[in-house]
């Protein structure tokens, strides 16, 4: 599957955006869409992920009631929807495809496989 993300930018604190990103190819075979993101001189960290087919979310602390993950399966796209974003919520931000079923997987970078070139979002103080 290949993945392409979109929709970041520059953004105050207190304001919102909404990442896409757009999968093309086999995805059937995959059980999570995630999104990571990675800020300078940081390691790459969860954000959320979605189950492809029930739809379950699952949301990092850090991020849980300020960001929305949604996917329409008919558009083979997923959302992020961040709202309240702070400063620190800048970096770049990845999707990423999971063929791993298992819930206890879908928190880590590691049992994703493919993955989307990334897209800046820049929150200003």
């Amino acid at each position: 599957v290949q993945l392409q993300a979109s929709g970041g930018g520059l953004v105050q604190a207190g304001g919102s955006l909404r990442l896409s990103c757009a999968a093309s190819g086999r995805t059937f075979s995959y059980y999570f869409m995630g999104w990571f993101r990675q800020a300078p001189g940081k390691e790459r960290e969860f954000v959320a992920t979605i189950g492809w087919d029930d739809g379950y979310p699952y949301y990092a602390d850090s991020v849980k009631g300020r960001f929305t993950i949604s996917r329409d399966n008919a558009k083979n796209t997923v959302y992020l929807q961040m709202n309240s974003l702070k400063p620190e919520d800048t970096a770049v931000y990845y999707c990423a495809a999971s063929k791993y079923s298992q819930y206890y997987t879908r928190g880590s970078s590691t049992y994703y496989s493919e993955w989307g070139q990334g897209t800046q979002v820049t929150v200003s103080s």
